[in-house]
């Protein structure tokens, strides 16, 4: 897991194509509060709706969040919702020069309604679709193949995510499979529920569900983890599609690794999550084995990723990308089981940018704070007021001497983290060595720098810094009379403490 960690750490940007059925999803959000009076069926008085990429457009999503740079490869309609699909790919980095627009069919669209009863959590209702399923005329079957060979030029990789909507037919399949193979790019394909998986042979690698391989093999393999039927059906579709591997996922039971060459399959299992909406979970599984493998990741890393991942999507009500960041962080709990709140400087960075990426603020503040007091307590508490995710950088015990002398401090450094961590307000508890913790500042970058008012602006350290990236200094008040010297010395000279 070390290597892994070590992968994401210097993870690199990347090229892929996405190669499939695009969607425009659209969610109508209402009160659903009574029953229609001349049919058994809520109604739901809508109040907004939402649209967002659906289907392929998400895998696009996904791996731009992964710091991919994405050509989206696919059929809309001439229409409203072909344009809106664009526009907001485009929004998000994700090129859509090869996107065909066909007069002759309209742009799929999956109209969702949620309703929000009693007040509680959404719950989808029912779910409207417009599309067609004809097969694709000849014209428009070329010009996106031509559109592909333009994008494969310099693709790291390629993804299929194929809803059987009607764009990935044989003649497609197999097309952009084989000029992949050609080109030497990995071609990873999430597949449709079909009777015969046929169309992807020859692909790098497949990701179909225990339901989608059940249809398409013809055989039952059961919901127990790595069971002899599975690895049966594993093999199968390995042999049957010429693949270099197959990745049977198992919802909360993780996923099944066959590689060509293994005597033995191995299963992977995955972090019990709670489960909200499990919609772009295979989405998510795909991009990030395709992202993760043009790092040069193995299969099981790479599947042990994707898990993670898809984890994380499904704690999400809809579908939204999961950025690098917080996959790393959350691979970084899973390999070290962090608990608590005390960090190394790179765990504590790889868990800002990931608040970051969710559009929280990030504090800091730093201090010896050997004997905690109330003075300690209010800075904290109005730093943490600042912002959203408060950050300590914490004097170890050899900087503290350098600071106060030879006889403090008086608790250690290990106590002093574990008692900070205690405290709410708090997110995350940094040592440093150094005199200054200004290499601290330089790492994680902080929205908001605290110092207490006994500094001026000029003396608080890295306040220039935090000031060139937009961020501000804050000098906090502090409450008379209260600090860790007076106690210190009213305690050692018998005095009575405040």
């Amino acid at each position: 897991m070390s290597t892994l960690l070590s992968t994401l750490a210097s993870w690199r940007s990347f090229r892929a194509v996405v190669v499939g059925d695009f969607m425009l999803d659209q969610l109508v959000f209402g009160d659903a509060e009574r029953l229609s009076p001349d049919a058994p069926v809520p109604v739901l008085r809508a109040q907004r709706t939402e649209e967002q990429p659906g289907g392929a457009a998400n895998v696009c999503l996904d791996l731009a969040a992964l710091r991919g740079e994405v050509m989206a490869i696919g059929v809309v309609g001439d229409d409203s919702e072909g344009r809106l699909l664009a526009e907001a790919l485009e929004r998000d980095g994700v090129s859509t020069a090869g996107l065909v627009r066909d007069p002759g069919r309209p742009t799929t669209v999956k109209r969702s309604l949620v309703g929000l009863a009693q007040h509680r959590h959404p719950q989808k209702m029912f779910r409207v679709d417009i599309e067609s399923r004809d097969a694709l005329s000849d014209a428009v079957t070329q010009e996106l193949l031509c559109r592909f060979d333009e994008a494969l030029v310099d693709a790291d990789v390629v993804c299929l995510e194929d809803y059987g909507k009607g764009v990935c037919s044989g003649r497609i399949c197999a097309e952009v499979i084989e000029r992949a193979r050609r080109a030497g790019k990995p071609v990873l394909v999430d597949p449709a529920a079909l009777e015969d998986f046929s169309r992807y042979r020859g692909a790098t690698a497949i990701t179909p569900n225990r339901t989608e391989a059940e249809l398409a093999l013809g055989v039952a393999i059961g919901d127990e983890p790595g069971s002899a039927e599975q690895v049966v059906a594993a093999r199968r579709m390995l042999d049957e599609c010429e693949l270099e591997a197959v990745v049977l996922t198992l919802d909360r039971h993780g996923a099944l690794l066959l590689e060509r060459g293994s005597e033995d399959a191995e299963h992977l299992p995955t972090i019990a999550r709670k489960v909200y909406d499990v919609t772009g979970a295979g989405d998510m599984v795909l991009a990030l084995l395709a992202a993760a493998r043009t790092q040069g990741i193995g299969w099981a890393d790479a599947v042990r990723l994707a898990n993670i991942a898809a984890g994380l999507e499904v704690e999400i009500f809809g579908v939204a990308p999961i950025p690098l960041e917080k996959i790393h962080h959350a691979a970084l709990v899973d390999a070290k089981g962090l608990i608590g709140k005390r960090r190394t400087l790179e765990e504590a960075r790889v868990e800002v940018e990931a608040l970051r990426r969710e559009g929280k603020r990030i504090v800091f503040t730093n201090g010896c704070f050997d004997v905690i007091h109330a003075g300690h307590i209010s800075l904290l508490r109005r730093a943490a007021n600042l912002g959203d995710a408060l950050v300590i950088g914490l004097n170890t015990d050899d900087s503290v001497r350098r600071l106060k002398g030879e006889e403090r401090p008086i608790h250690g450094e290990d106590d002093r983290a574990e008692v900070l961590s205690e405290l709410e307000s708090i997110a995350i508890v940094v040592l440093f060595d150094e005199e200054t913790p200004i290499r601290l500042i330089e790492a994680l970058r902080p929205d908001v720098l605290v110092k207490g008012a006994d500094y001026s602006k000029t003396e608080v350290v890295g306040a220039d810094l935090v000031e060139s990236w937009g961020g501000r200094v804050e000098l906090i008040p502090l409450l008379e009379g209260r600090s860790t010297t007076g106690v210190v010395t009213r305690l050692r000279s018998g005095s009575p403490v405040l």
